[in-house]
């Protein structure tokens, strides 16, 4: 199959998101050690409000986290007025079309589970896909994993980058870039471990081992 030839120096590839588990304080510790060697960092926050969201960033910033490596969920005002790298919608959010047309320099990303939503989203003006989850994961539990077959399907039909989510090891990384992702993100794989930087070394060593497609802006 393909691969998706769109270049990643827009989105990159390796991709965290913030747990729900930690304060602003103790993610903005972690995000100043790591952030020099990672793409993205999503903050996938529901309990705080768009004050406490702001606020975070500007925690962030004070840490050295650049803006255009932060990625505010649903949050599209929060997004435009701090001038972040993106903004994370789901099914729950305002239209995609809607978004590109009132923010059209904001790039978007858009979370979908299935081949349908990926088409959707692509035709409404995504700059690109989360899909998920792949494999079996704590954050959803009973809930059966797509599995590589069901990403090969979304990555065929997709037309802009699609990154993987849900049970993102290291181990299983290579399998996913050679299904053809454009890239991974992961929760507490690295942003509750014992050795976040160690974590995020493992975790680039095997986007690199899964194929020459993985390129990296830092």
């Amino acid at each position: 199959m393909d691969r998706i030839q769109k270049p990643l120096n827009k989105i990159g590839a390796f991709h965290l998101i913030s747990t729900g588990q930690q304060s602003a304080e103790q993610l903005a510790l972690i995000a100043e050690k790591i952030i020099d060697h990672v793409d993205a960092l999503h903050l996938r926050e529901k309990s705080w409000t768009d004050q406490e969201m702001i606020k975070a960033i500007s925690l962030l910033q004070s840490k050295g986290v650049p803006l255009e490596k932060i990625i505010v969920n649903n949050r599209v005002a929060v997004a435009h007025i701090m001038k972040t790298k993106a903004v994370q919608l789901t099914r729950q959010s305002i239209n995609v079309s809607m978004v590109k047309n009132a923010y059209p320099n904001l790039s978007l990303g858009y979370s979908i589970h299935s081949v349908e939503e990926a088409i959707s989203a692509s035709n409404d003006g995504a700059d690109y896909l989360l899909y998920g989850h792949v494999y079996e994961t704590q954050s959803k539990p009973g809930l059966r994993p797509k599995g590589l077959e069901r990403l090969k399907k979304v990555v065929h039909h997709a037309n802009i980058p699609v990154l993987a989510i849900g049970g993102i090891t290291p181990k299983n990384t290579p399998n996913i870039i050679r299904a053809g992702a454009s890239g991974i993100a992961v929760l507490s794989g690295v942003l509750l471990s014992n050795d976040p930087l160690e974590k995020v070394f493992a975790y680039k060593e095997a986007l690199r081992k899964g194929g020459d497609e993985y390129r990296s802006d830092i």
